[in-house]
């Protein structure tokens, strides 16, 4: 693996969260807290409050690939992480540019298809496009519990079924998959299944009572992408990001009048600096 530099950085591919708890602002704290500088290109803008999504403008796909070469023509990155990407056109966009790019930098693809309750939140044929497009290009692919169900074809309640479904997914391309466990029952959501294609790993964190969880899948992809860009082997990288993870739900933020973000400043008041 090559070194990274002294100052490594990282280009998140997403949208904008005017609350600030996920999307870009979400992936750019994480970033900066790991040391590691932030790029972005911007997919799309949405008004929403910790009380929900009132609107949402996807910006041309010609937008995106502009952002994407303006950052990459003159700024080499060493790990990109995709989150909401919203449309075929937007995604196709975002695959063909990943493409041109050197094949070592690793991508993390948050596939953003389906909300952790359940809602699916982008049409059949964007899915069919991430799903051939995209989701082969990643180093590590991040699904929640009802994308893993979409992407495999199974249902999943168990541990067995989120290993099965770990296994289904990694034939569709990715070198390696996260199957998360935030939308199962108790017992599991603070579990998750990696597979590598050559073992299957039962990644286990503490569970944190809180209900301020808004921006969760958007850290962990981030930071997973942070510590690639550090140099770290994928797995401790996926092993770094959740301890950071659950460190931000310890301080995750009572703020707005419904669910608050995760804290991802706790560095700063736990002496992590």
């Amino acid at each position: 693996m090559t070194t990274p530099p002294l100052w490594p950085t990282a280009l998140t591919i997403a949208g904008s969260d005017s609350g600030g708890g996920a999307g870009i602002q979400a992936d750019l704290r994480t970033f900066a807290f790991h040391r590691v500088h932030g790029t972005c290109a911007l997919t799309c803008v949405t008004a929403q409050n910790t009380l929900g999504v009132t609107r949402v403008d996807a910006l041309p796909p010609e937008a995106v690939i502009a952002q994407l070469d303006a950052i990459t023509s003159d700024i080499a990155v060493q790990g990109i992480k995709t989150g909401m990407l919203l449309n075929q056109g937007i995604i196709q966009a975002v695959a063909q540019t990943l493409t041109s790019l050197p094949q070592d930098i690793p991508v993390v693809v948050d596939p953003v298809m389906v909300s952790r309750i359940g809602a699916q939140l982008i049409d059949d044929d964007a899915i069919a496009t991430l799903t051939c497009r995209l989701i082969p290009q990643a180093r590590i692919l991040t699904p929640n519990r009802h994308e893993a169900q979409l992407l495999s074809g199974l249902e999943i309640s168990t541990l067995k079924d989120m290993e099965a479904a770990a296994r289904h997914i990694h034939q569709l391309g990715p070198q390696a998959v996260l199957v998360k466990g935030g939308g199962m029952a108790d017992h599991l959501r603070s579990t998750d299944v990696w597979f590598d294609g050559q073992e299957v790993k039962v990644l286990v964190a503490e569970v944190v009572e809180t209900t301020h969880t808004h921006g969760t899948g958007c850290t962990l992809s981030a930071a997973i992408a942070a510590n690639l860009a550090l140099g770290k082997a994928p797995l401790t990288a996926v092993k770094d990001a959740k301890d950071y993870v659950t460190s931000a739900l310890k301080h995750a933020l009572a703020i707005g009048k419904g669910q608050g973000p995760v804290g991802h400043f706790f560095p700063l008041l736990t002496n992590h600096l």
